[in-house]
């Protein structure tokens, strides 16, 4: 596209400037040649007086003399016979033709003959009807052609000048355009290699500003379709660990025989699918989270209810002591309902299946002015390595175990930033403490997934 502009620029300039500078090249040459001939006819014209007072040779010679064109040998006059035998004078150098100046006398107008070396200017002078004298008087090519050479040099350097600077207009014009349109076209290249990062700069013509605008808006909404897409997918998929755990519980209290070793392997075959599932959601998902915005928000106290309601059924069925406590008003918190959920059953999931049945736990909110901690405490064995706990999302899983239940509740908690941190509980076992910033406050600390109190080292597992 730029070099069409600069060749589209180049063609429609060199047209004007022909247009304009040749007529205006011959116009020139004209003027100059009109110039040195009226000039000439005027100089002539000044030997008319001394002519229609005497046709003496010794009297035309002086006054041919005295003329600055005489003197040059310039200057000639042909004065025909009065009468029939007398003698034609000539005074000067003639240079044209008899048939020339036979022809100027017929006409009675003065006429331009060339000759060698330029042309000359033969103007007739009647005396008498029968007497007509001409004055030839030469002018030199060099001074018909005067100043010719110096103004076509001068319309051909302003035509250069013209398209040069056309060029470069059309030029800069070009890059404007064309710049802006590359990075457009690689940057969609680069998405449609999976760089979900690329984005242009909204620059350029408004045209291409507004494409840059929209390229951005598309792959942005492309982006967050993709981590949507897999959010649910690992999402969803680990959600169906609360009603496996629930089923893997009750498979155990089958006892023995064939069908229940049947339902127990079809059990544990289906929690590794599960797994296999959110372990393959969990490696494809970028590295992105959309932010939680004002509307997204819920009640905590209300969602806590609702999920220790269901699993206080199961709870019941183990003889584990639950105790719920910071529901009793509401309280708000800038994360999406079914993102609380799902962090709130991957804690309560983990409390199930990594601590023996009859092992109390407890869920405490509390509502401060900047943030809302939610604490999932057990009085089960504890968490041996809580560094590694909380880094199993990012790093792999063992025992098991896929480690996305606490990334889910890390990334809840970041979006607001807050973070999440394992300690000791006072019940005994592990207590999880979840973050949540009212306002984009993060905790005092370096805060992350990193950041933890010290916990007492334990016999059992993961979770």
């Amino acid at each position: 596209m730029r070099w069409a502009l600069v060749k589209v620029s180049l063609a429609v300039t060199a047209m004007v400037v022909i247009a304009f500078a040749v007529p205006l090249g011959l116009v020139v040459k004209e003027m100059a040649r009109d110039r040195a001939f009226s000039n000439a006819e005027r100089r002539g014209a000044g030997l008319a007086p001394v002519l229609a007072i005497t046709t003496d040779r010794v009297e035309l010679e002086k006054a041919v003399a005295t003329t600055e064109d005489g003197s040059a040998g310039r200057l000639a006059i042909h004065v025909p016979p009065v009468a029939p035998g007398d003698q034609a004078l000539e005074i000067g150098t003639r240079r044209a033709e008899v048939e020339d100046l036979e022809a100027t006398r017929a006409l009675g107008r003065a006429s331009i003959a060339e000759v060698p070396g330029g042309y000359v200017l033969l103007q007739p002078t009647a005396l008498s009807a029968a007497q007509v004298v001409v004055v030839e008087l030469f002018v030199p090519e060099g001074e018909v052609t005067n100043g010719v050479a110096t103004a076509w040099l001068v319309l051909a350097g302003v035509g250069v000048a013209l398209i040069v600077g056309s060029l470069a207009v059309a030029d800069r014009l070009g890059v404007r355009m064309v710049r802006p349109a590359q990075r457009l076209a690689g940057a969609a290249h680069e998405l449609g290699e999976g760089r979900l990062g690329v984005r242009v700069a909204e620059e350029g013509p408004p045209e291409l500003k507004s494409a840059a605008v929209a390229f951005n808006s598309m792959a942005d909404q492309v982006v967050q379709l993709l981590a949507n897409e897999r959010e649910l997918a690992a999402d969803l998929s680990h959600r169906l660990r609360t009603p496996l755990t629930v089923l893997r519980l009750n498979a155990a209290s089958l006892g023995s025989g064939p069908a229940a070793d049947q339902t127990r392997a079809a059990v544990e075959q289906l929690e590794r699918e599960v797994d296999t599932i959110i372990r393959t959601a969990r490696e494809a998902k970028p590295q992105t989270t959309a932010p939680t915005g004002p509307g997204a928000g819920c009640d905590a106290a209300e969602v806590v209810r609702e999920r220790m309601e269901f699993w206080s059924a199961l709870a019941e069925d183990e003889g584990r002591l639950v105790r719920l406590a910071g529901v009793e008003r509401p309280v708000r918190i800038p994360v999406a309902r079914p993102e609380l959920i799902a962090a709130l059953d991957a804690l309560l999931g983990n409390v199930f299946r990594h601590t023996p049945e009859g092992t109390a736990f407890s869920v405490d909110v509390h509502n401060g002015d900047d943030a809302v901690i939610v604490l999932v405490s057990d009085a089960g064995p504890g968490i041996a390595d809580p560094d590694a706990a909380l880094a199993r999302g990012n790093s792999g899983t063992r025992a098991g175990s896929t480690g996305l239940g606490l990334d889910i509740v890390r990334r809840m908690a970041e979006t607001t930033g807050g973070d999440v941190r394992i300690g000791h509980s006072v019940l005994g076992g592990t207590e999880v403490r979840i973050w949540i910033g009212l306002g984009g406050h993060r905790p005092g600390g370096s805060g992350g997934h990193r950041s933890h109190r010290p916990a007492r080292r334990r016999k059992t597992g993961r979770r």
